[in-house]
């Protein structure tokens, strides 16, 4: 609709300036509003306003001469006005809304899909939790956050990969191993002081005992280096294949899993260091090397190879980062737990470095999640094994509900996730309220299928009975549907659409208290049905980019 509103006012400018009533045939770009406040249309543009320094004309006189060579051969314009300064707001015929509907059926999946991403490819990596323990419930936000831009994105045009990374070597998995190790060993009988540096979580003791069960005593029979070695890559196996599993009862399943061990294995890691050297980004002191991040916005150079000859993080990350685009991307977007915020100058900076522009690659801050049990906090603490796992979590309240409330608010804000709350059902529950709309309107096609109206078609005479204000609030609030899409592709921002969710869930129950959708006017019940299952349709769509299950029944 806003299209429509934008071709009106560029040719009503055309004509003014043809008619010389205009000065200038240039203006600037057409901005269209929705009122916030209802009695001000439907429709709004401050056109008039942003081009005066062009006209070389008041605003107002400006707004006249548009309104004065207005063409609307579709009759989708009741009326217009001149407001403020020279606002130009439009008030739509209530028949112009109608044909809405019939696009929605007609689309059905695709509704509020567009082709912004023409193809490109993008690669979407998150969760990547080091494989030392269960992915916990801050996991999940990110796990969320993550699939749902996913999603979105390619329901926008783009061609995306979602990735897992590995990070399946350095000083995390060593201590998992020493940690796995101490227990078999304390497991096998000896009195062991247990380091605080150490994993202290119940899975470490079930791992040791089923090292136990496969090899006995046998690991006191070699260096105690290669055990730990083994303890580690046994435990960081177990726990990557629980991972994977928690993750797909979550509702994800990654294009790709990528070994951080792997750009060690393939010389990747250090091919990066002698190239950097090479260009003098890369420097030694004090017996380490130094990447110069200072030299592309961080706030301190950072060392890649420690002076007892082993590699940083940030040494891997390196490599990984220029491995993804060496496979084609065009936009690397990386979802990371807020405390990781400091080291995004650093990776930003050696994307750089590398010649490539630094906006093609984002990174997703998600801030924490409060877990409230009982309106009191639970502590999660990964490496004293005082935490409330992912999979707990999604067993206690649902896949549903913990994706759709994971991103209830934006990424950048921390939430509150009220496990008492996300079990309920009423509306109190943003995910029932949601989902209960998509049960009732499946209610109701039952019962109209009862009564014969089975196969729906548009029909403009059934259409024209949808008059009142609530059933124009319905199509309005559906009409923005794929612009709420476009912009959540466009910013990465997934709650968009779930507050839009709730927003039309909204309209819907204020139009179900007031109106019967099925009564004794045979064309009122075909043309409010077709409303409402177009209603359903959007409702089923939204939650699909989300990760949630729209349901028949409640």
């Amino acid at each position: 609709m806003k299209g429509k509103i934008k071709n009106i006012i560029s040719g009503a400018i055309s004509l003014a300036h043809e008619n010389k009533v205009l000065p200038c045939a240039e203006f600037s770009e057409i901005e269209i509003e929705v009122p916030k406040v209802q009695s001000h249309g439907d429709f709004s543009t401050n056109i008039a306003m942003v081009t005066a320094s062009i006209q070389k004309m008041p605003p107002r006189k400006i707004a006249e001469a548009i309104l004065k060579y207005i063409k609307d051969p579709d009759r989708i314009l009741a009326k217009t006005q001149i407001a403020g300064p020279g606002f130009i707001n439009f008030f739509m015929n209530t028949l112009a809304w109608h044909p809405v509907l019939r696009k929605i059926h007609r689309e059905d999946m695709v509704y509020g899909a567009t082709d912004i991403g023409n193809g490109k490819k993008i690669q979407v990596e998150f969760v990547s939790s080091n494989p030392t323990g269960p992915l916990h419930v801050g996991h999940g936000r990110g796990a969320a956050v993550g699939d749902s831009v996913a999603n979105i994105l390619r329901f926008c045009g783009y061609d995306v990969q979602k990735e897992y990374y590995i990070n399946d070597s350095g000083r995390q998995i060593d201590t998992l191993g020493k940690s796995v190790y101490l227990r078999y060993r304390e497991l096998m009988g000896e009195n062991i002081q247990f380091p605080e540096e150490c994993y202290q979580g119940d899975y470490i003791r079930d791992y040791a005992k089923e090292i136990i069960g496969r090899k006995g005593k046998t690991l006191f029979d070699q260096d105690e280096e290669q055990s730990i070695f083994f303890c580690a890559r046994f435990a960081a196996e177990r726990i990557i294949e629980d991972i994977r599993k928690d993750l797909v009862d979550f509702g994800i399943e990654f294009d790709n899993w990528f070994s951080e061990q792997s750009l060690y294995d393939t010389g990747k890691v250090n091919a990066v260091i002698e190239d950097f050297k090479e260009k003098n980004i890369i420097y030694e002191k004090d017996g380490a090397l130094w990447f110069k991040t200072t030299n592309f916005g961080d706030e301190k150079d950072r060392v890649v190879v420690r002076k007892n000859g082993q590699t940083t993080y940030f040494a891997s990350d390196i490599a990984y980062h220029m491995d993804k685009f060496e496979r084609g991307f065009h936009r690397v977007i990386d979802v990371w737990g807020a405390d990781h915020h400091g080291y995004v100058p650093r990776v930003t900076g050696a994307i750089e470095a590398s010649g490539l522009n630094r906006n093609r690659f984002k990174v997703i801050l998600v801030q924490l999640v409060n877990l409230l049990r009982e309106k009191e906090p639970v502590a999660m603490s990964t490496r004293a094994g005082e935490f409330v796992t992912l999979n707990e979590v999604v067993k206690e309240v649902g896949r549903d509900a913990a994706r759709f409330i994971f991103l209830t608010r934006h990424y950048e804000s921390p939430l509150d996730f009220d496990l008492e709350l996300a079990k309920k059902k009423t509306n109190d529950n943003p995910v029932f309220y949601v989902q209960y709309v998509h049960a009732r309107i499946s209610s109701i096609s039952r019962k109209s299928r009862e009564r014969g109206l089975d196969e729906l078609e548009w029909d403009e005479a059934a259409a024209a009975m949808l008059r009142e204000p609530e059933e124009i609030n319905l199509i309005k609030a559906m009409t923005r549907y794929p612009e709420v899409v476009e912009d959540s592709a466009k910013y990465m921002e997934p709650h968009r659409i779930t507050f839009y969710l709730m927003d039309l869930a909204s309209s819907f129950h204020a139009y179900y208290n007031k109106h019967r959708v099925l009564s004794d006017d045979p064309l009122l019940s075909k043309g409010r049905l077709y409303l409402v299952l177009a209603v359903r349709k959007v409702i089923r769509n939204g939650l699909a980019l989300l990760g949630v299950s729209a349901p028949e029944k409640m």
